[in-house]
């Protein structure tokens, strides 16, 4: 029996517009910041107007977790490598190579990063690293990145994102910043002097905002905001709350706004939500997935 031919041109007329809808939403540029050290408690004390303007505009949630060790190198690599230390093999807080043999390399000798698999997919985009932390240069393939950037101190890095994201316009751009852990570490965590920290880093990602918005690409842009970990005394590495939850708020084209993230949240999910953002095929060693919630 012949189908009508009303229903199935319905049919091909909504898979149209479907397809038409998410390509819409899908962003020409991600920003991906994120502080280390900024525990996710913070905000239960510190005041942060730009983020909380973030949450307002995009979808969140305050129980993201990192994977353990909570410490620097094993979830920063985590974070753009869509898969944990047991995959990667960055294992201790300073790895500047695997600890463990790596479960594949890529094209680079490295386990796979958003930057090589955006590199490979398109090969014309705009890929940039600014980090104050030295230790963010040994998890990323320097030959994936047009822009490799290591000021001193987070205004520093703030206005060389600034002016990067001005001039160039990048396609994928991660951007570190570090005074909230140096003052966790010197001073501790929950303190005065680290509020303030927190406080400074708010002012800097307004500074970030302020400069998508200059660059005229603001409605095309995904921003990320996240931490690696928190902390607690002058310290963090081991299994606590307050080290291992950490923010993740994400603003830009067909995020949900003013959203709460229900499920659970890895940073190895971080990798993969901005691999789909961008239609990327994540490799079958990823384990991160798509927050699929936050989008409409």
């Amino acid at each position: 029996m012949n189908t009508p031919r009303f229903p199935r041109l319905l049919c091909a007329l909504l898979l149209c517009a479907f397809s038409t809808a998410m390509a819409q939403q899908k962003p020409e540029h991600v920003i991906l910041i994120g502080s280390d050290g900024f525990g996710a408690y913070a905000f239960a004390q510190a005041k942060v107007p730009t983020l909380r303007a973030m949450m307002q505009r995009g979808s969140w949630t305050l129980h993201a977790r990192s994977v353990l060790p909570s410490s620097s190198a094993p979830n920063w690599a985590s974070m753009v490598m869509g898969a944990g230390p047991e995959l990667h093999g960055y294992t201790t807080w300073g790895s500047k190579k695997p600890d463990l043999p790596a479960r594949v390399l890529d094209e680079y000798g490295m386990f796979p990063t958003v930057y090589s698999l955006l590199r490979k997919a398109k090969p014309q985009s705009e890929i940039g690293v600014i980090y104050e932390w030295e230790g963010i240069g040994y998890l990323f393939p320097k030959g994936a990145v047009n822009k490799d950037l290591n000021p001193d101190g987070d205004m520093a890095v703030s206005a060389a994102a600034a002016d990067y994201i001005k001039t160039k316009k990048p396609t994928f751009l991660f951007v570190h910043l570090h005074d909230v852990d140096s003052v966790g570490h010197k001073v501790g965590h929950g303190t005065p002097e680290y509020y303030a920290a927190v406080e400074r880093t708010d002012a800097h990602v307004a500074e970030i905002l302020a400069a998508i918005r200059e660059a005229g690409i603001e409605k095309r842009t995904t921003v990320i905001f996240t931490a690696d970990h928190g902390g607690i005394n002058k310290g963090h590495g081991s299994i606590s709350m307050n080290e291992m939850e950490i923010p993740w708020i994400v603003t830009g084209p067909g995020v949900r706004q003013g959203y709460e993230v229900q499920g659970s949240v890895m940073t190895f999910d971080t990798a993969a939500t901005i691999a789909g953002m961008f239609g990327l095929t994540a490799p079958q060693v990823w384990i991160g997935k798509v927050i699929g919630e936050i989008f409409k």
